[in-house]
């Protein structure tokens, strides 16, 4: 592997919170060059974080095959990206941070099927979870088969979560914070191993503002006893004003741990943790995003075509630094 002597050109397929974050991490490495932002809605109502930064439709996108070396896609994992990286799989060498965990063998299939009919390259489920957390989840297993592993996330912002709470009738605005079980957490760090529930492992807090004239109580019941959601857990219920809500919850902030506890002998335990700690989380995936661009630009060069995870990449395919320096750096 070599250090990238030309820029990767990077488009970006959507332009929320995610899309934003991968326009200022691009802007971070050197070896990146962003050629234009794909949007659905009017180019000229985006405002880029850069002046100049060419803004296109998505039906423009086609015509643009050979100038684009990688595809950011910045879309949702419930509508957006299964429908958009088969789509596009089959023209562009790509990446997405598809996170519906249960549909990522099906998501896989579908993506693979077209990127090995156009002879491209494209990753799914790049992020930290899935993505750098599922990594740690291999390592843990393959150095300590004698084991258990345990995913704790928080505290943090769950977007999706937070979403949930929004579509409830009466309520005005919201917010929902993913908190892990300190308790847990110790016995799990101690080298136990312990048999936790998913109500022992995480409690969820939700800060609403309720519409006027809304019934409260109904509004909580109706959150505490969402199946899927929230029902599992210990669910407390915060009633705020939206100053409150737009004053102390505006930011993203998240992150997690993935603990493997085990042991190599009868007497010995060991325990590897990997932790996150993020003030933006759409921002940190996106910045995952970018190395894992480079990593799909690199892998497409060598004839790699098809559908990859983040399991087929080599670490240092992430680096914009050469083979030998990162022996003399890193190694």
């Amino acid at each position: 592997m070599a250090s990238t002597t030309s820029s990767v050109r990077v488009g970006i397929v959507g332009y929320g919170n995610l899309g934003r974050g991968v326009e200022a991490a691009i802007a971070k490495n050197p070896d990146m060059q962003l050629v234009g932002i794909y949007t659905r809605r009017d180019p000229a109502q985006l405002n880029p974080l850069h002046a100049g930064t060419p803004v296109y439709t998505m039906d423009s996108l086609l015509s643009h095959k050979g100038q684009v070396d990688v595809l950011i896609l910045c879309g949702g994992s419930k509508d957006d990206l299964p429908k958009q990286a088969p789509e596009l799989a089959a023209h562009f060498n790509l990446i997405d941070s598809f996170d519906t965990h249960a549909r990522i063998p099906e998501h896989f299939a579908n993506v693979d099927k077209a990127a090995q009919g156009g002879q491209t390259t494209a990753l799914i489920s790049a992020g930290w979870d899935p993505g750098m957390f599922s990594i740690n989840r291999v390592m843990g297993e393959a150095l300590l088969p004698d084991g258990a592993t345990y995913t704790f996330w928080g505290k943090g912002l769950s977007q999706g979560h937070s979403d949930a709470i929004r579509r409830v009738e009466g309520v005005a605005g919201g917010v929902q914070y993913t908190i892990p079980v300190e308790e847990a957490v110790n016995k799990v760090r101690s080298g136990v191993r312990p048999e936790l529930s998913t109500r022992e492992k995480h409690k969820r807090d939700c800060y609403v503002v309720l519409k006027d004239g809304a019934d409260a109580e109904a509004v909580r019941k109706t959150i505490v006893e969402m199946p899927h959601y929230f029902d599992e857990y210990d669910t407390s219920v915060n009633f705020i004003s939206a100053e409150e809500l737009a004053r102390d919850h505006a930011a993203m902030p998240h992150g997690g741990f993935v603990i493997r506890s085990g042991n190599t002998s009868a007497e010995n335990k060991q325990v590897i943790e990997y932790r996150l700690q993020l003030d933006s989380n759409p921002e940190f995936t996106s910045s995952v995003l970018v190395a894992y661009a480079r990593a799909v630009h690199r892998m497409a060069q060598g004839g790699q075509h098809g559908c990859k995870t983040v399991f087929d990449v080599a670490p240092g395919l992430l680096s914009p630094k050469s083979a030998a320096e990162l022996r003399a750096e890193l190694l």
